[in-house]
């Protein structure tokens, strides 16, 4: 089965994926952070329990990642499925046969779900959360107020619970020094615009919203959209200018050249170069599709990597290795 990273959706050029994130907890258990292990073993059980018993029983897979090796563990947190923090702690998540589903358990709420659609398409990856969340409701009791909505762990989630993001690709913005003020605007209207990687290395940032209390879940992903739309908009206006620069398409040919002939590939090299090769094919100067650069950004990283060769690897044969795979893709 093809994973949801391996599809392209609508403004592709720009948008990577549309992601949502529903947090629920239920009624009569303290938050994660106060549970005891048995309490934790218990509530985990059940909320297993009740998706394995399900309509939806056949679309997932416990993945326990204290029975993980560590690689393993570290490459679910790289594809954004499991949080660094369960990671840690060797928690438990359900996972959907395309990941484009994952239902985190007693990470810092009982129930973390998180579904991916790719492109711009908020409301697909919503419809998949809000499946699953009915279901929840129907068969638990949720923790829920009607003066503040869903109770969260963290009060910043109050209300709908809802977090609902975008991953964009701007590296014309970046050349621009544009994003410092972009960031700034878009906090002014309660969203927030931020690196998805240390040092901003391949040029994604998350758009997302901050606030969830006193607003609903359709203003908020309307909102999140709306300027999601405008800083669309904004790229392809910068991404128009930085083509008509000369040395600035000499350093995307030069690049594309070094991604195909590269024997050795870091991380940071490989997302920086992987995104001058994205902006190459929206320029019209490459026929790489945004699918296969997906697909890469999702694989390519070490402990995924090594998760899919199934050894042990060491840095320098990681890095071998991905510049290899970037040669045969590209």
């Amino acid at each position: 089965m093809s994973k949801w990273y391996e599809h392209e959706g609508k403004n592709a050029d720009v948008v990577l994926f549309s992601r949502i994130r529903l947090a629920r907890n239920l009624a009569d258990y303290p938050f994660p952070s106060r549970m005891s292990d048995e309490i934790r073993k218990t509530v985990t059980k059940k909320l297993y329990a009740t998706l394995k018993s399900s309509e939806y029983a056949n679309e997932f897979d416990l993945i326990n990642l204290s029975e993980c090796g560590s690689t393993q563990a570290v490459s679910y947190a790289e594809k954004y499925l499991a949080s660094p923090d369960l990671v840690k702690k060797g928690g438990s998540f359900m996972l959907s046969k395309n990941e484009d589903i994952s239902v985190m358990f007693c990470e810092e709420d009982h129930i973390k779900i998180n579904t991916f659609a790719a492109g711009e398409d908020m409301q697909a990856a919503y419809d998949r959360a809000n499946d699953i969340d009915d279901m929840f409701l129907k068969s638990v009791k949720v923790a829920y107020s009607d003066k503040l909505g869903f109770l969260t762990a963290s009060p910043i989630n109050l209300g709908t619970g809802l977090k609902a993001s975008f991953v964009l690709h701007l590296p014309a913005l970046r050349e621009k020094k544009a994003l410092y003020k972009l960031a700034s605007m878009v906090g002014k209207l309660g969203l927030n615009l931020r690196e998805l990687y240390k040092n901003a290395a391949g040029d994604l940032y998350i758009l997302s919203n901050q606030v969830s209390l006193g607003i609903s879940e359709k203003s908020a992903m309307d909102n999140v959209t709306a300027i999601c739309d405008q800083i669309v908009k904004q790229e392809r206006e910068a991404r128009e200018e930085l083509s008509q620069n000369f040395e600035f398409e000499d350093r995307i040919y030069r690049n594309y050249g070094i991604m195909k002939s590269a024997r050795i590939l870091k991380t940071d090299e490989f997302l920086n170069g992987l995104s001058l090769v994205r902006l190459g094919t929206a320029l019209g100067y490459f026929d790489t599709s945004y699918a296969t650069v997906g697909e890469m950004l999702h694989t390519l990283q070490n402990a995924s990597l090594a998760t899919d060769t199934g050894k042990e690897l060491s840095d320098e044969t990681l890095e071998k290795l991905r510049a290899q795979i970037v040669r045969e893709k590209l």
